[in-house]
């Protein structure tokens, strides 16, 4: 197993997190918005 940077393991995290956040909050709109009509 080839040992990767701190800096891209905490660029993938980041990444992943900031696209469940967004996922998450797409998915909350979209039930507000499929709820109200």
């Amino acid at each position: 197993m080839k040992y990767t940077p701190f800096w891209k393991r905490l660029g993938w995290m980041a990444l992943i997190w900031t696209g469940s956040v967004v996922a998450l909050g797409a998915v909350s709109m979209i039930m507000r918005f499929w709820l109200k009509t």
